[in-house]
C-alpha cells in the first residue's frame, strides 16, 4: 500500500546563459536527479515538470533596454500629457517601466494610484487611517498634497519605500501623482491613457474607450522587435522584471511550444509521457500583509494539453460524513469510482474550490522553487493526479 500522495521536488540546474539548449539541459538534469543517491525517484506517466519562465527568457535573451521601451512609447503614444492609470507599487515590477515611459512621453505623466491599495494589495494608506479619515477627502479624485494632508505618508512595511515619492521623484516636474478609484478619472488629465494595471486592464480599457479615450495597455509596448532587443507578442511589458538599471527581462516567448518540445524529449529519454508547464508567479495571497503574489499577467504562459481544465475531485470528508448505510471507507471508495459521471459543482465536490490546473500547479511550482538562492528553477511533481484508490 502506498502511504504518500503528491510529491513536489526542486531540481537544481547550472546557471543558464543566452543560447543554452534548455530542453537538453533540463531533460538530462532530471535524469541525473532521479538517479542521485541523495534522493532517487522514478518517473511515471502523468508526472509534471515545471520550468520557471525566467529560465526560458534568459536562454532566449529576451531583455529590453529602457531606451528601446522609451522609443516604442514615443512611436505609439501621441504627443502631450499622458495619464498612467493604476500601476502596481513595485520597484522590481514597475519602477523601470515608469522610467522608460517618462522618457518616451512628450509631456507630463500623470500617475493615478488606486487607494487604499493597488490591485495586488500594496497599500498607499494604512487601513485604519483610511477608514477613520477618508471622510475628510474633498472628493474621490485627489492630489498628492491632499493625500499627505489627510493621511500622511505611508512607508511600505516590507520594502521600506514610500512609493508615492519614489514614483514622483523619478522625474520631478514631469511626474505628478494623483489618487482615484474610478478609471474615468484619467480623463481629467489627458485623453491619452496608459493602463498600468495587470489584471483589470481589460475592463478599464473598455470603460475608457467607451468614453472616447485613446488607450494603451502594457502588452502593447515591446510586443514586436524594437531597438534590437527582446519582445513578447502576447504580453509585451506585462510579466517583466528588473534585471539592471537600464534593462528589464520580459516574459518568455513561445512558452507552449517549449513545453511541448520538452515533453517530447522527456518521452524519448524516459519512455514516460509527462506534462510540462512554464510558470511565473503563483496565485496566492500573503496572510500577514495581504499582498497577492501574482504580479504576472498569468500563472502559466504555456503548458501541455494534459494540464487544460480544472480538477474533477470529490470532498472525502463530505462523503465520509454522509455515508448512510455504508461505512465511511466504502462510501469514499464508491464515490471516487463514480466521480467521472458527477457534475463538476455537485454536493460531493462542495468545498473543492474550482480553479484551473495550470494555476494550481504553477502556484505549487512557485512555492517549491522559491525566488531566492535555492537554485531549483525546475520542479518535478509526481502523484498529482492520483486519488485515494491508486496504489
Amino acid at each position: 500500500m502506498r502511504y504518500t500522495g503528491a510529491v513536489s521536488r526542486g531540481i537544481r540546474l547550472p546557471v543558464i546563459s543566452r543560447g543554452d539548449d534548455l530542453v537538453e539541459i533540463i531533460s538530462s538534469q532530471l535524469i541525473k536527479a532521479s538517479r542521485s543517491p541523495a534522493g532517487p525517484f522514478e518517473f511515471r506517466d502523468r508526472d509534471i515538470v515545471g520550468v520557471t519562465e525566467s529560465l526560458i527568457a534568459r536562454a532566449q535573451g529576451n531583455f529590453a533596454t529602457l531606451d528601446a521601451i522609451a522609443g516604442d512609447v514615443e512611436r505609439k503614444v501621441p504627443e502631450g500629457d499622458v495619464a498612467l492609470l493604476f500601476p502596481i507599487l513595485s520597484r522590481n515590477r514597475f519602477g523601470q517601466i515608469l522610467k522608460a515611459i517618462v522618457r518616451g512621453v512628450r509631456g507630463k505623466v500623470h500617475v493615478i494610484l488606486s487607494y487604499p491599495a493597488d490591485e495586488v494589495g500594496n497599500l498607499v494608506v494604512e487601513q485604519r487611517q483610511f477608514f477613520l479619515r477618508s471622510g475628510m477627502l474633498k472628493g474621490d479624485l485627489f492630489s498628492e498634497r491632499e493625500y499627505e494632508e489627510v493621511f500622511g505618508r505611508y512607508i511600505h512595511p516590507f520594502t521600506g519605500v514610500d512609493y508615492v515619492r519614489y514614483y514622483r521623484d523619478m522625474a520631478p516636474g514631469r511626474v505628478e501623482i494623483h489618487f482615484a478609484n474610478n478609471p474615468l478619472a484619467a480623463l481629467e488629465f489627458s485623453p491619452n491613457v496608459i493602463i498600468g494595471a495587470v489584471h483589470e486592464r481589460f475592463i478599464y480599457r473598455e470603460i475608457l474607450e467607451g468614453a472616447g479615450a485613446r488607450v494603451f495597455t502594457l502588452e502593447q509596448f515591446c510586443n514586436e522587435p524594437c531597438g534590437g532587443g527582446g519582445y513578447n507578442p502576447e504580453f509585451g511589458l506585462l510579466g517583466s522584471n528588473y534585471t539592471s538599471e537600464g534593462m528589464i527581462k520580459l516574459f518568455p516567448r513561445d512558452s507552449a511550444l517549449f513545453a511541448r518540445r520538452l515533453q517530447e524529449e522527456l518521452l524519448k529519454k524516459t519512455g514516460k509521457k509527462m506534462e510540462v508547464l512554464v510558470y511565473g508567479d503563483g496565485a496566492f495571497k500573503d496572510p500577514v500583509c495581504g499582498i497577492w503574489e501574482l504580479a504576472d499577467p498569468v500563472v502559466s504562459p504555456g503548458y501541455t494539453e494534459g494540464l487544460e481544465g480544472m480538477p474533477r475531485e470529490i470532498k472525502l470528508k463530505y462523503i465520509a460524513d454522509n455515508a448512510g448505510d455504508k461505512t465511511p471507507e466504502e462510501a469514499v471508495r464508491d464515490a471516487i469510482r463514480s466521480k467521472e459521471g458527477m457534475e463538476l459543482f455537485s454536493d460531493s465536490a462542495l468545498g473543492t474550490t474550482p480553479r484551473r490546473l495550470s494555476d494550481l500547479i504553477g502556484s505549487l511550482c512557485d512555492l517549491t522553487s522559491g525566488s531566492g538562492d535555492k537554485g531549483t528553477p525546475v520542479v518535478h511533481i509526481s502523484g498529482y493526479f492520483d486519488s485515494y484508490l491508486d496504489e
